[in-house]
């Protein structure tokens, strides 16, 4: 079944023109091929299933780095800031990947129809793991990207595919965790929506306090589940935030880095260029340059 999902996936990068990503007509899809080992990109993950059918890549979510191989999938559970990197991959030989967002909401209609929904405990954990696909979700991948040849039937078919991945993540060896990052109750929910508070307010200024009273625990005990969830402190959140904006903004938008800094938050340009330096290895306008000149 791999070797099928891999030989799918590489049929229709072959059929596209244009660099990877590769947008598909799931919206909320897309298929990677990569021909060489490439630099870490930075990104912001959100909930999501990256199904590796060829080569090797790995993920670092803060101090913690994740390594998954053909066979295996990164499973991403809250939205956070993340570091990836393709280390396995050949022109005769691409690093192919699949890729697409978890429907929360299905994911806990599946769970509420289970004769016997998956139990978990509310200890804090990473937010992120790796699985091996084999069986039933190697199956519901090789139709996704077949389902690509019959975009019309996509509507119907798409959401009825997505209900058996949920199911077989809910079911399979990792349910427990699967439950806990995407089942949206008690604490765990509460401190995602302090989460969510960050992430949308992360240009104003940070006020630990109220986080902790919107997941309601005590300071300590949400310093700790954050970092738990996210492997980074608030603080280290909201400043990865700031800076993946401010890039964006001097790439996307040819602002300069002090115009840029105030944009997202920094009172001081200077403190804003040690960070910016320190996360992506030079200064911001040689970086943003850079950047530019790699972008499609």
């Amino acid at each position: 079944m791999l070797d099928e999902l891999a030989k799918a996936i590489l049929r229709y990068t072959e059929s596209r023109s244009g660099p990877s990503p590769f947008m598909t007509p799931i919206a909320t899809m897309v298929i990677m091929r990569t021909d060489h080992p490439k630099p870490p990109v930075h990104m912001i993950s959100r909930p999501a299933m990256c199904i590796v059918a060829q080569g090797a890549k790995w993920a670092s979510f803060g101090d913690q780095r994740l390594e998954y191989k053909a066979g295996q999938a990164l499973v991403v559970g809250v939205e956070t800031p993340s570091v990836g990197r393709v280390v396995e991959a050949s022109p005769g030989k691409p690093c192919l990947v699949l890729a697409f967002e978890l429907d929360l909401a299905i994911m806990r209609s599946v769970a509420d129809e289970m004769a016997t929904p998956p139990n978990f405990n509310d200890e804090p954990a990473l937010g992120v793991f790796v699985t091996d696909f084999e069986g039933p979700l190697s199956d519901c991948a090789l139709r996704l990207v077949r389902l690509l040849d019959t975009p019309k039937a996509i509507p119907t078919l798409y959401p009825v595919i997505m209900r058996e991945i949920c199911y077989w993540l809910l079911s399979g060896p990792h349910g427990n965790e699967v439950a806990r990052m995407t089942l949206g109750q008690g604490p765990s929910q509460r401190l995602l929506n302090a989460v969510h508070m960050l992430r949308d307010g992360f240009r104003e200024t940070i006020r630990i306090a109220e986080l902790a009273a919107t997941a309601q625990m005590s300071v300590t005990v949400f310093h700790r589940r954050f970092k738990a969830l996210t492997s980074l402190t608030p603080l280290q959140y909201q400043k990865r935030l700031r800076l993946l904006d401010a890039r964006r903004l001097m790439i996307s938008q040819g602002m300069n880095a002090e115009t840029a800094s105030v944009a997202v938050g920094y009172e001081s340009p200077s403190h804003f260029s040690r960070e910016y330096a320190r996360m992506f290895g030079a200064p911001p306008k040689r970086d943003a340059t850079s950047m530019a000149a790699i972008s499609p």
